[in-house]
């Protein structure tokens, strides 16, 4: 599907936007001032959801801007969005004014040249965000200033602790579901955790890891995927309903551990079970565990497209985001349990400290368990790799 859109987008020429200039800030603001921005995001957490609200409160009280969260299932709906008015001339205007963006749509759209930029490092609060390759590339694209980071993430498993215990690799975790048939699960790809998941295991199998770093070579994908594939083969009986049916998304599986039908399953957030415990969507019995030798790591952003009609009240609410007091109370686990961007030498004493003070939550793992953040692989090797398993163990949602 990207690739249909990234072909497709092609056929079009560049549009370029000199203004508004982030580098300016006060027109920015006073542009901004009135506007409504349309922020497409995925709407399948209430957590998020009701974040979401608190920031458009706080943007509209601030700065006379109105966020209206457009709810969606696929990010990919809102790239089809942009590129249906791209291809009816609607280079002005459009419907959508800012994308929480996954990375295989940013890369997509960048080689298309739909997203309006370099914005991000213009941006007053972006001197505060950390200096690191999670924010400055997203599944090894340089962002290069044309999406902001928000949140970072690394993946981890959540598992019950009366019923299961940590495993320490990923062989480790395909004995143990070989012994408790059943007991494990995970969303249906193309569900961004899902296909996580498989790129976990690929990372973690690969004879060279290194090489999913750059973009598939032809005749690259059988014999760098085949670990996958034999690892799955043997996984997949042996899931809950023995792999015939899957969750839809991540916050799917929580009722499935709350009615004990499972015991282990994945997450991108090391807080979210600290959050779901907190706002009674799993029992204190969860916890969190992280296989030895890293786990993939990565930064939520967000994006502008090009043709957004409120592109300086989007870069409002992209810098109001980083403010050290949005990021506090997004990484809060009873709020979000998201992990900041922000470099704490940045921040001022007390800033820091409020961050060094908050409670992670009882099921939150400290940096030093948490480990190795891995890389993300090219984007190129998702789009693959989820075709392929698609087509080897799909089910009809």
């Amino acid at each position: 599907m990207k690739a249909q859109l990234l072909a497709a987008a092609l056929l079009w020429p560049a549009t370029v936007l000199a203004a508004p200039d982030p580098a300016d800030w006060e027109a920015v603001l006073d542009e901004a001032e009135g506007q409504t921005v349309y922020w497409y995001a995925w709407g399948g957490s209430t957590a998020t959801n009701d974040f979401l609200a608190w920031l458009g409160d706080r943007v509209e009280a601030e700065y006379g801007v109105t966020l209206e969260h457009v709810k969606l299932t696929d990010t990919a709906d809102a790239v089809t969005r942009v590129l249906s008015e791209r291809e009816a001339g609607r280079d002005t205007d459009g419907a959508v004014d800012l994308i929480w963006i996954n990375g295989e749509n940013f890369v997509a759209m960048k080689q298309a040249e739909l997203l309006f930029g370099p914005f991000a490092t213009a941006l007053p609060n972006y001197d505060l965000v950390v200096d690191e390759q999670i924010v400055t590339t997203d599944f090894a694209e340089p962002t290069e200033g044309f999406e902001s980071p928000w949140a970072i993430a690394q993946f981890v498993f959540m598992y019950d602790a009366d019923d299961a215990e940590p495993q320490a690799d990923m062989q480790a975790l395909l004995d143990w579901a070989e012994a408790n048939p059943g007991r494990f699960t995970y969303p249906q790809p193309p569900d961004f955790l899902g296909t996580t998941f498989l790129k976990q295991v690929l990372t973690s199998l690969a004879d060279d890891p290194s090489v999913l770093q750059e973009p598939m070579a032809e005749g690259q994908f059988e014999e760098v995927t085949a670990p996958l594939w034999d690892y799955l083969d043997a996984l997949t009986p042996n899931l809950w309903r023995q792999g015939r049916a899957y969750p839809a998304s991540g916050p799917g599986q929580f009722q499935l551990l709350s009615d004990d039908e499972i015991d282990i399953a994945p997450s991108l957030s090391p807080s979210e079970a600290s959050t779901a415990i907190a706002n009674f969507q799993l029992p204190d019995t969860i916890r969190t565990f992280a296989p030895e030798g890293g786990t993939i790591g990565n930064a939520s952003f967000l994006a502008i497209p090009y043709n957004s009609g409120s592109i300086a009240g989007a870069m409002v609410v992209t810098n109001e985001i980083l403010d050290p007091e949005v990021q506090l109370r997004a990484q809060d686990p009873d709020v979000l349990g998201y992990g900041t961007v922000l470099d704490m030498e940045a921040l001022s004493d007390e800033e820091a400290q409020a961050f060094e003070d908050l409670d992670q939550g009882i099921a939150t793992l400290s940096p030093a368990e948490l480990g190795t953040a891995l890389p993300e692989p090219h984007a190129s090797w998702a789009d693959a790799i989820e075709a392929e398993w698609v087509r080897r163990y799909g089910v009809t949602p």
